[in-house]
């Protein structure tokens, strides 16, 4: 094993815990953002977002409702892993996912 792996591997075992809290804040901060977003564009005046196994919604409704959640969940995580990355390589000189 050369050092170079040696380092990456070390890299990648020091991120782990720090990943895993990025993770924790993305899922909180998407979850927010979908909520707001859901009311702001909801004909349900203002109501949660309907869940899979809510009967009063229709199918297209639950399916929007998950597309949109799974887009703004998805932007959120990459953003805030990116942005991780970025400052573990600016501390450690290391980028974290090589």
């Amino acid at each position: 094993m050369s050092k170079k792996d040696s380092s990456n591997t070390a890299a990648k075992a020091v991120y782990r815990p720090i990943g895993l809290v990025n993770s924790l804040i993305a899922g909180a901060v998407a979850g927010a953002v979908f909520k707001k977003v859901w009311k702001w564009g909801s004909k349900n005046d203002g109501k949660a977002a309907p869940q899979a196994l809510q009967s009063e919604f229709n199918l297209g409704e639950v399916l929007l409702a998950a597309a949109i959640q799974g887009s703004i969940f998805a932007f959120a995580k990459a953003l805030v892993d990116r942005g991780g990355a970025w400052v573990f390589q600016k501390a450690t000189g290391t980028w974290p996912g090589d």
